[in-house]
């Protein structure tokens, strides 16, 4: 089993969209996948048509792999599976704070259903937590959006700061850029500026695309009805790129 976080501490980069459109690439590649949606906004799940398990509140999700496995929902899509998120989510931080181990309890948690899927994607709130810690230490690779604008990179910059502040995994990091404008000049010097800087930098990159605005629309993934768009052929190289480093099903 292999956990790629789809993660950033800013808001609005294209996470979601990213950890959708990630999570039925691997599946369509045949790998048993789960997609989590940690974020209390639940948009993952909006994106499949499912939605949440009441049952799964409070202390259960980090307690009671029972209740955990009977909020699984499966998706229109083979090999794809969700266990979406509900607004009791937004008390993580406050139950974790109670429990022993606190800093590891998602990594329980995923390794739990390890033996059911090769691929677990996690869609993380835009957030630095205790639940971003277990994160940080669950997933085996977190991939980053960032758009090449001056906020954006500021907040990956903060990133890295945390991890080597806290003794985490840099390694772990994968940023990539998202929502792409290369006619804008300040685009394109800060996507030559930061690959300098961070050379674990995807190559691959998604081009602003109103097709990825229009998957709140179609409830679906953009693979499924944009195929041939540019961001479409964007995030496969993107989860090759990951397939790869993560050496997932290798």
């Amino acid at each position: 089993m292999k956990i790629i976080a789809c993660y950033s501490n800013k808001g609005g980069v294209g996470k979601t969209a990213t950890a959708v459109n990630l999570a039925y690439v691997s599946a369509m590649q045949g790998n048993r996948t789960l997609l989590c949606d940690l974020d209390p906004q639940g948009a993952s799940g909006f994106y499949f048509r499912v939605k949440p398990s009441k049952k799964l509140k409070d202390e259960a999700f980090f307690s009671d792999a029972g209740r955990i496995a009977a909020s699984i929902r499966a998706s229109d899509y083979d090999n794809l599976d969700l266990l979406p998120a509900n607004l009791t989510y937004r008390d993580f931080d406050i139950f974790l704070s109670r429990m022993k181990n606190r800093r590891s309890r998602l990594k329980k948690t995923l390794a739990a259903m390890g033996s059911d899927y090769r691929v677990i994607i996690l869609d993380c709130p835009p957030n630095i937590s205790l639940l971003s810690e277990n994160v940080f230490k669950a997933a085996d690779r977190i991939v980053v959006p960032v758009i090449p604008t001056t906020l954006s990179v500021r907040t990956l910059e903060q990133l890295h700061d945390f991890f080597r502040d806290q003794e985490y995994q840099t390694k772990k990091i994968l940023p990539f850029f998202s929502m792409v404008q290369q006619s804008k000049n300040l685009h394109r010097e800060t996507m030559t500026e930061l690959r300098k800087k961070y050379k674990r930098m995807l190559e691959s990159y998604i081009p602003f695309s109103t097709d990825v605005e229009k998957m709140g629309i179609h409830r679906a993934p953009l693979l499924t009805f944009a195929a041939k768009d540019e961001a479409a052929a964007a995030y496969r190289k993107i989860w090759e790129d990951i397939e790869k480093k993560a050496k997932i099903g290798g």
